[in-house]
């Protein structure tokens, strides 16, 4: 009897040693994940910090990760709404910024002698004043920025392209200025790249910079109109320089408060060929009838070309 009870002693014992045991080993186990956890968190936290850190000192990668974000945003809210859309309902094309991508301005929000100009244009190139009012505002912002008179690059654009944004010469002279864009990527580059000069705005401005640079290389005004175009070497630009100042003239007057009508057609532009391989291509036009003296109707223009030598 006393050997059983010392057997059942023992064993109570020995179940409550393991049990004591298993409970501090669990409990110890408990502390040591909850101490790994905690310092996982906190080595988790402090390297978001750092990426965060990083991420704000580097603007192009900060710009990267929002746009990225924004795509994502963007996509995953399209997918919602194609996935809730009605099969049977026609497509909603609507797009209500697409404002922002016009290039329009209400002629009402021009000066006088600007918005003068703009409605003559208008008128006699056959356009919506609203886009030829942007690129007379734009003219004067630029001409004022490099030193030159707005009505001048006014009048290029309409000998060259009748103020036709996707004009292209054969040879490739694009854009309102026809300007060879691949001549000049080197200045599209500013604003983003070559499909940028089917931009009007953007092209205004690259084909200021052309005819800036021809004109002071030049030395004269005529001689960088000739240059612009690709006589500068012969010389010989088939009458494009004074075309282009007298149909400076005439915006000057009607800029000033002139009366000038307008023709019935606008004057289609000249096309551009290599000067190296130029071509004589009559062009029939019809000049605007003025107040003042009547511009002089051009000589049969050969082909041009705007770049810089």
């Amino acid at each position: 009897m006393t050997s059983l009870t010392q057997v059942c002693s023992l064993a109570r014992s020995w179940r409550t040693a393991v049990t004591r045991s298993g409970a501090v080993f669990l409990r110890d186990a408990g502390h040591g994940l909850l101490e790994v956890g905690h310092n996982s968190l906190a080595l988790f936290g402090l390297l978001i910090v750092g990426v965060v850190l990083f991420a704000s000192s580097r603007s192009e990668l900060r710009h990267a990760i929002e746009a990225q974000t924004l795509s994502w945003l963007q996509a995953r809210h399209e997918a919602r709404v194609q996935a809730a859309a009605d099969p049977d309902a026609e497509p909603d094309l609507g797009e209500p910024d697409a404002i922002l991508r016009a290039t329009a301005s209400d002629p009402k929000d021009l000066s006088r002698a600007q918005a003068s100009v703009a409605l003559w244009l208008a008128r006699r190139y056959h356009v919506a004043p609203e886009p030829v009012s942007r690129l007379v505002q734009e003219a004067w912002t630029v001409g004022a920025l490099v030193d030159l008179d707005p009505t001048l690059i006014l009048s290029v654009m309409a000998v060259e392209s009748s103020f036709n944004p996707f004009a292209q010469s054969p040879v490739g002279a694009q854009g309102l200025m026809q300007v060879m864009t691949k001549l000049h990527d080197d200045k599209y580059e500013a604003f983003g790249g070559s499909h940028a000069a089917f931009d009007p705005v953007t092209n205004l401005r690259v084909g200021v910079q052309v005819l800036k640079e021809s004109i002071r290389r030049t030395g004269s005004l005529e001689a960088g109109l000739r240059s612009y175009v690709g006589a500068g070497n012969s010389g010989e630009d088939g009458g494009y320089a004074a075309k282009v100042l007298a149909q400076q003239g005439i915006l000057r007057l009607v800029a000033s408060g002139g009366n000038v009508r307008t023709t019935a057609a606008a004057t289609p532009p000249a096309a551009k060929a290599r000067p190296a391989a130029a071509t004589a291509t009559p062009v029939p036009t019809a000049e605007p009838q003025a107040a003042t003296p009547a511009e002089p109707a051009p000589a049969p223009a050969p082909d041009k070309i705007a770049f810089l030598h």
